[in-house]
């Protein structure tokens, strides 16, 4: 029964990593598509949070997603799910600018920098202390990084500087999520829906301030039927996959652990890369794929660096525990990532 059951745990993840590698092409795809016909990324923005609002309501509803467990304080609500939200809605926006001014390829090289912002930010907002293993790994992702700018054909200044802030927009998003998360007790896909509505709502004077008065004299807005057809079907279309994706991403890592999450994100981004360069077509030489390839290198040698290192502070904490016990006389079995030795209960990491 055991092995049925994991079987069919291992089947669910794969089938969710391949929906998710693939919807997450395709947006990327529709993405820049849209993009280059239709330079408005604040616009783009506007469209996919207002899709997570629309859309996630009756969702979640239907899905029996569970609501608040207790209300959140304004205080609180204030604190942190306002700059989250404010955080969600500027590494959007840097995404999409960056998705316009250069090739997918390398904006998602550039995203492989997360770890790099995330242990820097970490150890300023946290207080976090890394092994050597996690800052050496971080050397061959800032080297392929640096090799896959050097080498890129299409170069733009504000592509990479958007690249850069989205990263470290969406690397502080992920740092205070997690505290809102243990915080309050609410649930992640609501979470989703709480921080795409109010960004919403923030924001929205500000798009019809300056990107609806543009959209109304723009030569794009007026052109065409046809034109106009076809980037309206490309942004309601970026909607739903960006809306589906968030969700199937939440999922993935609602039944999976970190580490496995963190190599499967870092195979979706070798995925996105692959399916990018032989759909859009963009021109790279062989030095830049190296760069590419290092970076994402780099990425998987952090993630397992991170999980050895958790590995550690459990042990650190039970193993005192231990030798306590057998001093006092009692033991029973514990067994951490196959490791058996004593305790009270069961633990699996």
């Amino acid at each position: 029964m055991n092995d049925r059951r994991n079987s069919r745990e291992v089947v669910t993840v794969l089938f969710l990593c391949l929906i998710w590698y693939v919807i997450s092409s395709s947006s990327n795809v529709v993405g820049k598509m849209l993009l280059s016909e239709f330079p408005y990324p604040l616009t783009v923005t506007m469209v996919q949070l207002t899709s997570i609002t629309v859309y996630s309501g009756p969702f979640f509803n239907m899905w029996g997603v569970r609501k608040y467990s207790t209300e959140i304080p304004w205080g609180y609500y204030l604190r942190l799910i306002v700059p989250l939200a404010l955080g969600k809605f500027l590494a959007n926006v840097f995404s999409h600018v960056s998705i316009w001014k250069v090739p997918v390829s390398y904006v998602h090289t550039v995203k492989a920098t997360m770890p790099f912002f995330t242990v820097f930010l970490s150890r300023i907002i946290l207080k976090e202390k890394q092994t050597w293993k996690v800052y050496l790994s971080l050397v061959p992702i800032v080297i392929g990084v640096g090799v896959a700018t050097l080498t890129e054909l299409s170069f733009n200044m504000i592509g990479l500087l958007s690249a850069l802030a989205s990263t470290m927009a969406f690397s502080l998003q992920n740092i205070y999520s997690k505290k809102v998360l243990q915080d309050t007790g609410i649930h992640h896909l609501r979470l989703l829906f709480i921080l795409g509505r109010l960004a919403l709502i923030l924001f929205l004077p500000i798009w019809l301030i300056y990107d609806l008065r543009q959209l109304i004299y723009d030569p794009v807005a007026h052109g065409l039927a046809d034109l106009s057809y076809y980037i309206l079907g490309l942004l309601f279309l970026d909607g739903v996959l960006n809306w589906f994706q968030n969700i199937i991403a939440f999922s993935v890592i609602s039944i999976v652990t970190p580490l496995t999450y963190a190599v499967a994100s870092a195979s979706k981004r070798i995925f996105v890369i692959a399916v990018t360069l032989l759909v859009l077509g963009n021109p790279v030489t062989s030095i830049n794929i190296l760069g590419m390839t290092l970076a994402i290198f780099g990425v998987l040698c952090y993630n397992k660096a991170k999980y050895d290192q958790r590995l550690e502070k459990v042990s650190e904490t039970l193993l005192p525990k231990y030798y306590e016990d057998n001093r006092n006389g009692t033991s029973s079995s514990f067994t951490v990532n196959g490791w058996v030795g004593t305790k009270q209960q069961s633990f699996s990491v």
